[in-house]
C-alpha cells in the first residue's frame, strides 16, 4: 500500500497516514482556468435557463413547459453548490478572500449563508462517523438501543423524518427555504451576519423579481428548481454515508483516516450525472484531503493506485440504503426497522 504512480512528488505523510496520503498534496492546487470555466459552464447555461422559463411564462405556455426547463436548471443548482461547498473548503481559489466573496455570492443562489453552512460542514468532517459527535451537518441517525429507550411520540417523529417521502420531498425544500434563515446553534457574530446577509440578498432578488417579472412568475420558476436541486442535493448526501458497509464508531474507538475511507462513499455516477454534482461521488477523497478542488478529484483517483481499492456503490445498489435506518452497535452496520423484530 505504499506505491503512487509516477510523477507524482510523495510529501512525506503525518503520523499515522499511510505514504500514499502525501502524495494528494499535489491536487490541492487550485488551477485558476478551470476555476473561471467552472463559473462560466454553470452559471451562463443556468442564467440562459431562467430567462427561457421566464419567457415561457410570459408567452402563456403550459407551465409543464417551465417545469420540463426546471429540470436542468434544479441539476445545474446542484453544480453551483458543489462551487459553492469548494469555496467554503478554500479550495476553489488560492486566495480566501476570492472564496468568500463568490462562496456568499454562489450561497445566495443555493438560499444557503456561506459562513454558518461553513462551520456546519467542517465540525461535520470533524466528527463524521463518529456516534457520540452526531446532530451537526448529518443526517439525523438513532442506534437501534436508542430508538428502542425512545417514547413512542419520539419513534413516530423519527419514523416520520426517517421516510422517503419527507426526507427526500418535503425535507430538503423546508431545509433550505425555511431552516437555513437561521443561524446555527453556538455559531459567532460572522456566521450570524452570514444568514442575516444572505437573507436580505434573497429578500433583494424577491423585491426586484416583484417588479420587474412578477412575484408569481419568480415562486413559479425558483420553488421547482430549488426543489430539484435540493431533493438531488439530499439524496447525494444520504448516500454519501448512509450506505452498506459504512463505518461508525464511538469516539475512543474512532479513526478519522477510516471514517473518511469507509464512512463516507464511493458514489459510481454515469458521466452526465458526475458533471452535475461537480464529482462529489468521490466523498470519500474528499473526506481524505477536503482541500482538492472538485476538478482534480478524479484525477487525484486515477493517479494514486491505493484510492481506486475501495468499492464503488452503484445507483441500483444506493437504492438498497432506504431502508438503513439505524445503526446496530452489536453487529456494527446499519440496519432496516425490520430488524427490531430479532
Amino acid at each position: 500500500m505504499g506505491s503512487v504512480k509516477s510523477g507524482i512528488k510523495n510529501k512525506s505523510a503525518p503520523r499515522g497516514k499511510p505514504e500514499w496520503y502525501g502524495a494528494i498534496a499535489e491536487f490541492e492546487r487550485p488551477d485558476l482556468r478551470k476555476t473561471v470555466w467552472q463559473l462560466v459552464d454553470t452559471l451562463v447555461p443556468y442564467g440562459v435557463l431562467w430567462f427561457l422559463m421566464i419567457r415561457s411564462i410570459q408567452l402563456d405556455y403550459a407551465y409543464w413547459v417551465t417545469l420540463a426547463l426546471a429540470l436542468p436548471a434544479g441539476g445545474l443548482l446542484v453544480r453551483v453548490f458543489a462551487l459553492f461547498h469548494d469555496c467554503c473548503h478554500g479550495s476553489f481559489f488560492r486566495s480566501n478572500r476570492a472564496n468568500r466573496a463568490v462562496g456568499y455570492f454562489l450561497g445566495s443562489l443555493c438560499f444557503t449563508p456561506f459562513d454558518d453552512w461553513r462551520h456546519s460542514h467542517w465540525r461535520h468532517h470533524a466528527t463524521a462517523a463518529n456516534l457520540d459527535y452526531r446532530g451537526t451537518g448529518d443526517v439525523w441517525t438513532l442506534t437501534v438501543e436508542e430508538y428502542l429507550k425512545a417514547s413512542p411520540l419520539q419513534k413516530q417523529l423519527y419514523r416520520l423524518f426517517r421516510n422517503p417521502l419527507v426526507l427526500f420531498g418535503l425535507g430538503p425544500l423546508f431545509y433550505f427555504v425555511i431552516s437555513e434563515r437561521f443561524s446555527s446553534r453556538g455559531v459567532g457574530k460572522m456566521e450570524h451576519r452570514s444568514v442575516v446577509v444572505t437573507n436580505l440578498v434573497l429578500a433583494a432578488i424577491a423585491l426586484l423579481a416583484a417588479w420587474t417579472i412578477g412575484l408569481g412568475t419568480y415562486v413559479m420558476i425558483q420553488l421547482p428548481v430549488l426543489m430539484v436541486a435540493a431533493t438531488a442535493g439530499v439524496w447525494l448526501f444520504y448516500v454519501q454515508h448512509q450506505f452498506e458497509g459504512v463505518y461508525w464508531a464511538r469516539r475512543d474507538n474512532w479513526s478519522a483516516f477510516k471514517a473518511a475511507l469507509e464512512g463516507s462513499s464511493f458514489y459510481k455516477l454515469p458521466r452526465i450525472l458526475q458533471w452535475f454534482s461537480g464529482n462529489i461521488g468521490l466523498h470519500y477523497i474528499h473526506h481524505v484531503r477536503p482541500r482538492v478542488p472538485n476538478y482534480n478529484l478524479e484525477r487525484c483517483y486515477h493517479a494514486i493506485p491505493e484510492l481506486q481499492t475501495v468499492k464503488p456503490l452503484s445507483m441500483l445498489g444506493s437504492l438498497k440504503s432506504l431502508r438503513l435506518r439505524l445503526w446496530d452497535e452489536a453487529k456494527e452496520q446499519l440496519v432496516g426497522f425490520r430488524a427490531l423484530r430479532s
